[in-house]
């Protein structure tokens, strides 16, 4: 069993600070933390120092289409291979692999496909090399709004069904985490409940749902916000919709896309100042494009053109993005937001919205050992996932 010793001037768990520290790594998990006058250092460890350097919790991305060129719809072990090596070299250490509107049978193939290699990399611990876990699905579509669709194709868009999201469900093999549904449309508050039923969350988005229509939804249920802002009704001071349901309930998350493109600063500060900083998440939304020059590149099933970095379909509508989480730390930060706040946001809230507390986006004994070494300006220096990593 591979054991490393990280020496770090200072680590962030992120619920508190920690100086002079070492963390012990073995078999994948944090063994011990502490001061490194107090920890015993087990034989035969492999030292790693991270002098003058932040040691934090990995990042979970809980939205992200794509990185390196390749789309988890394509749903092959080689594509999501490259997609978890190219944002784990950001940081980012746990994802959920994010699907796009497409027909149901299109859907379910990759649903299966995105299955098997979950399934097929739970055991292993060791040994995978760099790469961010996927822990599971992220259905954004298809029970979403034409309206508000973004630049989800709408020929494919569905009208809120059970029994689709069953079908979904068994494709999955049980693990989709979160659904997407724009709550105004005949049958959504059914397939939210459902949804919940079955330990899904049910997240609000693509929607031009009204206030009333929004706070039906959180009633049944719903208690996430896809790309806030982003591809919702818009808020007016007599018409607050979607968005002033949303900032008024302190037990819905929301998900921001933090690049400076998607959303403009002061409103993001708005978001933060209204929900406080417990309930605010960093998601990437990233495409095949991330990691990778301009160009083009798949979505789902149409393509998307990059140029300077931003990616839009053929209309010139925004498209996702390229956008990774160290990235949108470091935007956050510059907006006046305490480091320790930024990043509770890529890391532990995240990790608690998708109820896995205490194994990600944390450093603590017992949690995986998803780690991130930054520099003092917040780049990534080194990344370990479950233990591999950071030589």
């Amino acid at each position: 069993m591979t054991v490393t010793a990280i020496y770090a001037s200072r680590v962030l768990t992120p619920q508190e600070e920690l100086l002079d520290t070492v963390i012990i790594v073995e078999g994948g998990r944090i063994t011990a933390i502490g001061h490194r006058d107090e920890v015993k250092i087990p034989e035969g460890a492999t030292d790693y120092v991270a002098s003058g350097m932040t040691v934090v919790p990995g990042f979970v991305d809980v939205h992200i289409h794509g990185a390196g060129g390749h789309d988890v719809m394509e749903a092959n072990p080689a594509a999501l291979d490259r997609i978890t090596s190219t944002v784990a070299r950001h940081g980012t250490t746990s994802m959920l692999a994010t699907t796009v509107t497409a027909p149901v049978d299109e859907t379910c193939k990759s649903l299966e496909g995105i299955a098997q290699y979950i399934r097929s990399h739970e055991t292993q611990r060791e040994g995978a090399g760099l790469a961010a876990e996927i822990l599971g699905i992220h259905l954004e579509g298809p029970f979403i709004s034409k309206a508000r669709r973004g630049v989800h194709l709408p020929d494919a868009i569905a009208r809120p069904s059970v029994e689709i999201l069953n079908e979904f469900r068994a494709a999955s093999d049980g693990l989709i985490r979160i659904l997407t549904v724009a709550p105004e449309i005949p049958g959504a508050l059914k397939v939210i409940t459902a949804a919940v039923a079955n330990g899904i969350v049910a997240a609000i988005g693509h929607t031009d749902a009204d206030y009333e229509q929004t706070r039906a939804a959180i009633q049944a249920g719903a208690r996430h916000a896809v790309h806030f802002y982003n591809a919702m009704r818009p808020f007016t001071h007599r018409d607050p919709g979607v968005i002033g349901a949303i900032l008024t309930e302190p037990d819905v998350t929301a998900e921001i896309i933090a690049d400076g493109i998607h959303v403009a600063g002061p409103a993001i500060q708005v978001l933060l100042g209204t929900k406080g900083f417990d309930t605010v998440l960093l998601a990437s939304d990233g495409t095949a494009a991330t990691g990778m020059p301009d160009g083009k590149f798949r979505l789902g099933t149409f393509e998307v053109t990059v140029k300077d970095g931003v990616c839009r379909n053929s209309e010139g509508n925004l498209a996702g993005s390229t956008l990774t989480l160290d990235r949108a730390l470091r935007y956050v930060v510059a907006l006046g937001v305490p480091l320790v706040d930024a990043l509770r946001m890529a890391t532990i809230l995240p990790a608690r919205r998708l109820g896995l507390a205490g194994k990600k986006g944390i450093i603590a004994i017992g949690a995986d050992a998803d780690l991130v070494v930054l520099t003092p300006d917040l780049r990534v220096a080194g990344v370990m996932t479950r233990g591999a990593g950071l030589a």
